[in-house]
């Protein structure tokens, strides 16, 4: 496995690999790896000659509150465990190595970032765009992997290679999970025992809203609603959204006539965690 920092280094190993013929997946992240983010590789392997993975806590997703400054890193674990899963490049670049000084350039997806955690993040998907499309061009990738656990990232990368006319297939794998349900994160590094606890609630409120939809309810107000207060009844937790909505536009729906994306972001003590899974009726 090779270690790369710089972008031209990169370009160049990525393209001398397109032009031998090898077809090139590629696993953007920003580390802290977990048992998701190696199964993001384990299938980039399975359908690739070459797996790249880049490790690089981008700046531009995090509003002025949020937690950059803090977000878990541990550079000498990820590259350990991206050797395990016969990863053949890293990408590691430096923060003034991706904008440096001068950089002024944004790329913005409008409709399916206006609802979510495009609410209650502004700006957030920006930086997502950004930053993920500057990583294509650098991995020249002719696959590209992401977890189903942020639905609304994937949507809105999936709209903007369509729209951009990039040639990436892009792969969305199902959410990673821990024995007892709760979505692998980065970010569960931050939950104290009692906080862990509750954020189990996150997932099975979604078993609750899929339950109620089985057994015929269809008006999304009240299965929100039943949504919430479960949720609330868990200590440390603070509901930022519940949405239930169409999987592909991110509108609201107010009744259930087909298959509905649940999404939620909650705050379990400071720590905030998103979670999905889609329902149909029966």
């Amino acid at each position: 496995m090779e270690v790369v920092n710089t972008i031209t280094v990169m370009q160049e190993k990525c393209e001398n690999l397109r032009l031998s013929g090898k077809r090139i997946a590629f696993v953007p992240t920003m580390g802290f790896f977990h048992e998701g983010h190696l199964e993001l590789m384990r299938v980039g392997r399975e359908i690739s000659d070459i797996v790249v993975v880049s490790i690089f806590v981008n700046p531009t997703q995090f509003g002025p509150h949020e937690d950059f400054e803090s977000y878990p890193r541990d550079m000498e674990s990820d590259l350990a465990k991206a050797e395990g899963r016969n990863v053949d490049l890293v990408f590691a670049p430096s923060v003034n190595e991706m904008y440096p000084n001068g950089y002024q350039t944004k790329i913005m997806v409008e409709k399916v970032t206006k609802h979510l955690c495009g609410l209650s993040r502004p700006g957030h998907f920006d930086g997502v765009t950004t930053v993920v499309a500057k990583l294509f061009n650098i991995a020249k990738p002719h696959i590209a992997i992401f977890g189903e656990k942020d639905h609304q990232q994937l949507t809105v990368i999936r709209r903007m290679v369509k729209d951009l006319d990039m040639d990436i297939r892009i792969v969305g794998v199902p959410t990673f999970r821990e024995p007892d349900g709760l979505a692998m994160s980065s970010r569960n590094s931050y939950l104290n025992a009692d906080e862990r606890a509750s954020a189990l609630s996150l997932n099975k409120s979604l078993d609750l809203s899929e339950d109620l939809c089985h057994q015929g309810e269809r008006e999304v107000l009240k299965i929100r609603g039943a949504i919430e207060a479960f949720i609330l009844r868990h200590p440390h937790t603070a509901v930022d959204y519940i949405t239930i909505c169409d999987p592909h536009t991110l509108e609201d729906l107010e009744i259930l006539k087909k298959e509905a994306l649940v999404a939620l972001a909650v705050k379990v003590g400071k720590t905030r965690l998103i979670d999905n899974r889609v329902i149909k009726p029966a």
